[in-house]
């Protein structure tokens, strides 16, 4: 059962978070259990998790906000292992570092500003620059698949729901556009004989001329009697007593 000083402590949270928000956070309280919070990281532009929606707890203690709460993930990410404790100086892996000032917009401001660096901790993972993008577009589909995500980030499963029409809108429009149809005479041409109108004059030119060239050859009958004549003529003299 939480102290009356940490549920008013958490409600006043809650409402500076509502009157300002924080840029790429989105926190909010469990309806049934004020100590549950149920956070959302929007990935930092120029970063291996730009696009990318990172849902996740946070976990007070009674106490809060004299102890710190403990912080988990529940997003494949890349950088943190899911379902399981974060080491930050703001969870309650350090206690002893704890200040009661710190508050959920300062954990999980602290907590995008850690999981945007490269350094190990307890609950962290190592991964390549492109998984990390790849977990990232795929992070708003994953999220939306739990139901409790669904009902506590209603904007957000209205984001997917949006995305998911544009693309298939995308997918209708690319369908819908035809083949060109193929030319009347070119696109039927051999590969390397491209002939237009110019070209088909000149071919027929070529075998006008070709078939002339034809016509004009000796007649091989008139070769016959000449070759006869001539054998006449000289056989004359023989012929002579």
């Amino acid at each position: 059962m939480a102290d009356k000083s940490c549920v008013k402590r958490l409600q006043k949270e809650y409402r500076a978070l509502c009157k300002e928000p924080v840029s790429h956070v989105m926190a909010r309280p469990s309806p049934n259990d004020i100590l549950e919070w149920h956070y959302v990281l929007e990935g930092s532009d120029g970063t291996p998790f730009a696009g990318g929606y990172y849902y996740g707890k946070i976990k007070f203690p009674p106490e809060y906000p004299f102890k710190p709460p403990s912080i988990s993930m529940i997003t494949p990410n890349g950088r943190f292992i899911t379902q399981k404790k974060i080491c930050l100086s703001m969870s309650d892996f350090h206690p002893e570092s704890w200040n009661p000032m710190w508050s959920v917009s300062s954990i999980l401001t602290g907590l995008l500003s850690f999981m945007m660096d490269n350094s190990p901790t307890t609950g962290s993972v190592s991964t390549t620059v492109a998984e990390k993008q790849r977990l990232a577009k795929a992070s708003l589909a994953f999220n939306c698949k739990s139901p409790i995500f669904r009902k506590m980030f209603p904007e957000y499963v209205e984001k997917y729901n949006e995305q998911q029409h544009a693309e298939q809108s995308v997918l209708k429009q690319s369908s819908s556009i035809l083949p060109p149809e193929e030319g009347p005479n070119f696109l039927h041409e051999t590969p390397g004989n491209d002939t237009g109108p110019e070209d088909q004059n000149r071919g027929e030119t070529l075998n006008d001329i070709r078939n002339n060239k034809g016509s004009d050859k000796f007649p091989f009958w008139m070769l016959l009697l000449l070759v006869s004549i001539f054998g006449v003529v000289m056989a004359l003299p023989l012929l002579q007593p």
